[in-house]
């Protein structure tokens, strides 16, 4: 569930009013795309539409129409000096007063965008884990953590799916077209085992490993012994690139989360809410 939606949810469940604000048209240079949305209570707000003061005033406006009883409006701004932005283009945005009726739209629409999200498995929940996917549980990625050890998988982010399995490997096979695995179990054995199976598909987008150019030597020896010693060409290892020497966990899952991120997003537009 999306910020936004929860915000939603929360917001119908106090009775309190909100407007759902969308970006309608977006025509040339402009903050966000057509189909962002924020939603504005009189004490928050949820989801952003670019910020600046395209923002601002739109916060202000469904703010003083909240206040005023109105249930709909549309409006269209040049983002130019005039209020103090420089992009260029021009936005067309639609205010929505929320009821029931709109919040079954807002959850329809949020269960098809996450249906059509790119799917990061993650295999291993020690520290780098856990802190790769606390970095990513933000992104538009349909994110999942893998352990035998299911204590490991306890206090994540709401967005990251838990996933205990006796046989990690296992997994692999049931992921969809097109995902990332990134590896990084208690056990090399393991790792291996994981990454060769993710390279056998031949689908995955990405598959990185934690670990050094031993490690790595290893893993080649590994599947030159099954005659895939050009699978090796396709792990990425070690994840988040060799720039930083840092071995942190919080920043290797930085870096490991815009690689990532780099390589599942790179086809699409602009899609978080």
């Amino acid at each position: 569930m999306t910020r936004l939606l929860a915000a939603a949810h929360a917001a119908q469940e106090r009775a309190d009013p909100a407007f759902l604000v969308t970006v309608e048209t977006a025509l040339g240079s402009t903050p966000r795309e057509a189909g962002a949305r924020m939603l504005v209570t009189a004490q928050e707000v949820a989801g952003t539409i670019g910020g600046g003061r395209l923002e601002f005033d739109a916060i202000d406006q469904a703010r003083a129409m909240i206040a005023a009883g109105e249930t709909e409006a549309a409006i269209d701004v040049p983002l130019g000096p005039e209020i103090g932005q420089c992009c260029g283009g021009r936005v067309g945005l639609s205010f929505q007063r929320l009821d029931a009726a709109l919040l079954a739209a807002i959850a329809a629409d949020d269960e098809r965008a996450r249906a059509r999200l790119p799917a990061v498995m993650i295999f291993g929940a020690g520290h780098t884990g856990r802190a790769l996917a606390t970095a990513m549980a933000p992104l538009p990625l349909a994110v999942g953590l893998v352990d035998s050890r299911p204590e490991t998988l306890r206090g994540l982010p709401q967005a990251v799916r838990a996933v205990a399995a006796a046989m990690p490997e296992a997994l692999v096979e049931d992921a969809p077209p097109g995902a990332a695995f990134v590896v990084m179990t208690h056990e090399h054995s393991l790792d291996f085992l994981i990454a060769a199976a993710a390279l056998a598909r031949g689908d995955a987008a990405y598959v990185g490993m934690i670990g050094s150019a031993t490690k790595r030597e290893r893993f080649r020896r590994h599947l030159a012994e099954e005659r895939r010693e050009a699978d090796a060409a396709r792990l990425t290892l070690p994840i988040g690139g060799a720039g930083l020497r840092d071995k942190r966990p919080e920043v290797i899952a930085a870096l490991a989360a815009a690689e990532i991120a780099t390589c599942l997003l790179k086809h699409q537009g602009e899609t978080l809410p």
